[in-house]
């Protein structure tokens, strides 16, 4: 009985960490002069959403893509969004390490399935894992557009490195797209 206290407790404190990702925000976008950016949660969102979408586009498995795109940035709860500028004067943990630490204390199933999807993401290479990095890629894309029609102009280098490290055909015609219309344009959908 102690064992499953323990682990409930463990797997709760994961899930309680996992609400740091909600204030957290995305650093790199102060860089660029945006205010107020996105969270890490909001990112991984949507990046969760992208993710499923090329999947459905590349024929991979929509769930097996978003359930790595969930937990693609979970690690940020201890070493923050380090900036890609940044990384050049830093050494951090690896993921997988970050992640162990996170779910040690956690029940035995979530410790493992948890690293098992980190682990994936960071070193697989299916088209699932093609899918997810695509996803997090495209996401940062789509979100510079939005910044880029709220007037920052210094969003255009995320814009431009995002779109030349998209691998898939379909991850590639979607910021083809994204990049030729107004980020509004959603709506106009519903009002032909």
């Amino acid at each position: 009985m102690a064992d499953d206290t323990e682990h409930a407790q463990g797997t709760a404190g994961f899930l309680l960490e996992m609400g740091m990702l909600k204030r957290a925000k995305r650093s790199g976008w102060w860089i660029a002069g945006v205010k107020d950016p996105e969270s890490i949660a909001e990112h991984s969102f949507r990046v969760g959403i992208v993710g499923s979408v090329l999947a459905m586009m590349e024929g991979a498995d929509p769930a097996k893509v978003a359930l790595m795109c969930l937990f693609h940035d979970t690690q940020e709860t201890r070493v923050g969004d380090i900036p890609h500028i940044g990384r050049r004067y830093l050494t951090a943990a690896s993921n997988e390490s970050v992640t162990a630490d996170q779910v040690s204390a956690a029940h035995p199933a979530v410790t493992a399935g948890v690293k098992r999807v980190v682990e994936e993401y960071e070193n697989g290479t299916s088209l699932e894992v093609l899918c997810a990095h695509d996803a997090d890629k495209l996401e940062c894309l789509i979100q510079a557009v939005e910044y880029r029609d709220q007037g920052n102009e210094n969003v255009q280098n995320w814009i431009d490195t995002s779109r030349a490290n998209l691998k898939t055909a379909s991850a590639q015609a979607l910021a083809e797209a994204a990049l030729t219309m107004p980020s509004i344009q959603w709506q106009q959908t519903y009002l032909r």
